[in-house]
């Protein structure tokens, strides 16, 4: 995997959400499975970031993020919408795709560069159709992977 971040299978899902904050609950208690974190401190995180400014990022993507300790490495988690979810977006679009990021407390420049290298795949128009049309979780994933691997090269 990518030496920016971590995104184990479990952690690529379509889902269904009614509100960007039921995606931000979903998205706290999927890191915390998977990750064995902390669901409130997760979810507080993400809600201290979010109060900064949406992370609603334009073109149907969102990428919700922090910092949190307890992390010895930035882990990543990414949804498919079923339905697009009105996440106020700098652009007023509602989102279908939600890639989540956490990084340790301390971590500058590290998050920083995760931040940007998933920023760069989801402006990536191709790669953002891909991701809709996939199939399943595991699709999503497969595609994930590939181009996490191939920056990381």
């Amino acid at each position: 995997m990518s030496a920016l971040f971590t995104i184990d299978p479990q952690a690529v899902r379509v889902m269904r959400a009614d509100t960007k904050q039921q995606i931000l609950a979903d998205l706290a208690a999927c890191f915390a499975s998977v990750y064995a974190l902390d669901a409130d401190t997760v979810i507080d995180g993400i809600e201290e970031r979010e109060k900064l400014g949406s992370t609603g990022f334009g073109r149907g993507v969102a990428i919700p993020h922090a910092r949190i300790d307890g992390l010895e490495r930035p882990v990543a988690a990414f949804f498919r919408l079923a339905e697009p979810v009105e996440f106020a977006s700098a652009d007023g679009m509602p989102v279908d795709c939600v890639f989540g990021l956490l990084s340790p407390s301390q971590a500058g420049a590290s998050h920083l560069q995760a931040l940007a290298a998933i920023s760069r795949l989801m402006r990536d128009e191709r790669m953002h159709e891909r991701l809709v049309a996939a199939p399943d979780a595991e699709a999503l994933f497969g595609l994930l992977v590939n181009v996490i691997d191939r920056d990381a090269a």
